[in-house]
């Protein structure tokens, strides 16, 4: 089954990091993520830009209301995602672990995938 593994942190932390300290902080995730490619369990890693280039779309009004920002109320914002292969959830727990060790402060949300087809709601 694939997992998302989501990245929380502190954002204004990670990009208060010296270009040494984020060398330093990829270098030891690539050695996570090497495990995994070498495995075949590691789909799409995906950085996202910084929550100034976000925009949230408020479907709850009519009309819907776009405001610019990720608009969190939370010091954490969702900097990134992997997509793993993983045969149980502790699986996937095991491999956010190993990402965590790697990469220090925030929190790793695990989520099991859903894959739908493009065209066909059935699952």
């Amino acid at each position: 089954m694939q997992y998302a593994i989501l990245c929380y942190n502190d954002e204004a932390a990670v990009s208060g990091w010296s270009q040494q300290e984020e060398d330093a902080c990829m270098q030891r995730l690539e050695a996570v993520q090497a495990g995994l490619r070498e495995a075949g369990r590691l789909g799409p890693v995906v950085r996202l830009m910084p929550t100034s280039a976000a925009t949230t779309l408020r479907k709850d009004q009519d009309p819907p209301l776009v405001i610019d920002g990720p608009f969190a109320e939370t010091k954490e914002q969702l900097l990134g995602f992997y997509i793993v292969d993983c045969a149980s959830p502790e699986a996937a727990l095991d491999v956010a672990k190993d990402l965590g060790r790697a990469n220090p402060g925030g929190a790793f949300e695990i989520r099991p995938l859903l894959s739908l087809k493009p065209g066909d709601m059935s699952k």
